[in-house]
């Protein structure tokens, strides 16, 4: 572990990630100067870190003339930034926040990425590994940076740390003992200059294992992997709910495995709580990692089968006459907003049921690749936020497109529309931060409207099938 006493060290961005780190650095000894690039630091945060004897400046440009021994970066500060090339051109190093806490980390490290289902998939690991009576933490989330959690981990076995793509940008070193990608969608294309340059960052996660450490990869994803990293060092296991081929795979619901010594099948994902080839997918993915682990199949299953869907993941809130109202918040991305279209039931023979409501901001992704799915699936679709006109020409060959000012009027409009069989389905494939602070307050205010109508329709009849 690093020795950061009396070492002077400027941490760019103060989102609860780079406030995390801020602490874990003076409680390693160290110095620290914060600033934001985006602007001065929220009132409250900004109070916490000065009682914690953090300097924070109001503008970070003025850390240009401060002498730094290292820059810790948050996620949302591009490496890009022209204050980071003038540090680099001084010789200060450049760390990035979870890369931090990991040098921290006093135990083995399992880290999971990938474009979608990466809370899914930590927590399931984290849930196999408790019950399997092994000590472990989970950090790296939102709300629980991994800065939080570092200094804890001197008496657990395994510490379990999500990853995006932003978090590992700037990583050099980072080298768990089982690494997970679950799959690679276009996503952040406001910030890596093309999908192979997204599909490199997240190679950071694999390149410095060594060859006793494991590499857990999405058939799919493995294939693109490669491209970039030809010869992965460590064990390496694939899964995947389309690949026949993948050393897990899924067979009409069951999970299949040919690995060595581990063949047949493992587990019917009819018996479990999470739905959809995705969700089969983060349960392969964990059953591998317990497999590296040596963890007992039969532990590994009834934990799997008691797995609970988080909230904002294609969670049914009420099904008012016939009628599923799904939130999807979380689906930020195309990729996401594919996988719930082959969540969602079937409509009868086959027909399109869902009525979406899908736009926000603009996270990349090429919206007309997913047309051909969006037809086969969608009766009609209610676009809001920054990017709905871009939406709209992208799939009004495919399905009605009706443009709304506000969530409201898109559910409110949906909800018409909708006959008993049908989803209204909120899977926006796009930020949130257009119109809220977050995916999770756009879910929170989805429910809110779809409990409003739920409520509405009670009163006009009494017997009719609602409920929260």
């Amino acid at each position: 572990m690093p020795d950061f006493s009396n070492k002077r060290v400027l941490v760019l961005g103060l989102s609860e990630r780079g406030a995390a780190a801020c602490g874990l650095l003076r409680r390693a000894g160290a110095e620290v100067v914060a600033a934001d690039p985006a602007g001065p630091a929220p009132r409250a945060r900004a109070e916490a870190l000065r009682a914690e004897d953090v300097r924070v400046l109001a503008n970070a440009a003025d850390a240009a003339g401060e002498a730094i021994d290292l820059a810790v970066i948050s996620p949302e500060v591009p490496p890009s930034l022209e204050l980071l090339r003038e540090l680099a051109s001084r010789g200060v190093a450049i760390l990035g926040e979870l890369e931090l806490g990991l040098q921290h980390a006093k135990c083995l490290t399992i880290g999971v990425s990938g474009t979608n289902g990466k809370e899914t998939a930590a927590r399931m690991i984290e849930h196999m590994l408790a019950g399997d009576d092994r000590k472990v933490l989970r950090g790296g989330h939102t709300g629980c940076p991994i800065g939080l959690v570092a200094d804890q981990t001197a008496d657990v076995d395994f510490l379990v740390f999500q990853a995006n793509a932003l978090q590992l940008e700037p990583a050099r070193a980072v080298a768990p003992s089982v690494a997970v990608l679950l799959n690679l969608y276009p996503d952040y294309a406001d910030r890596f200059s093309d999908h192979r340059e997204y599909v490199r960052v997240h190679a950071r996660l694999f390149e410095h294992q060594q060859a006793f450490d494991w590499a857990i990869v999405q058939s799919e994803a493995w294939k693109e992997l490669r491209e970039v990293l030809p010869d992965p060092p460590a064990k390496v296991i694939t899964f995947s709910a389309k690949d026949p081929k993948a050393d897990l795979y899924l067979d009409r619901g069951l999970i299949l495995s040919r690995l060595s010594n581990w063949e047949g099948p493992l587990l019917d994902t009819a018996q479990c709580r999470v739905q959809g080839p995705h969700n089969a997918e983060n349960m392969m993915a964990a059953l591998a990692v317990g497999r590296a682990l040596r963890l007992s199949l039969e532990s590994m299953v009834s934990s799997l089968k008691a797995e609970e869907p988080l909230p904002h993941r294609c969670e049914i809130v009420a099904e008012l006459d016939g009628v599923q109202f799904i939130n999807d918040s979380k689906a930020t991305n195309t990729g996401a907003l594919q996988q719930a279209l082959q969540t969602v039931r079937s409509g009868e023979g086959g027909q399109p049921n869902i009525w979406l409501i899908a736009g926000g901001r603009e996270r990349g992704g090429d919206f007309h690749s997913i047309g051909p799915l969006v037809s086969q699936r969608v009766k009609g679709a209610f676009l809001i936020g920054e990017a709905r006109e871009k939406i709209r020409s992208a799939w009004s060959l495919f399905t009605p497109c009706t443009l709304a000012d506000s969530l409201l009027e898109a559910v409110t409009e949906a909800a018409k529309c909708a006959v008993s069989g049908d989803a209204v389905l909120l899977s926006p494939a796009c930020s949130s931060l257009d119109q809220f602070q977050s995916y999770q307050q756009r879910g929170e205010r989805f429910c809110q409207i779809v409990k409003s109508i739920s409520r509405g329709a009670a009163v006009a009849n009494p017997n009719i099938n609602g409920s929260f």
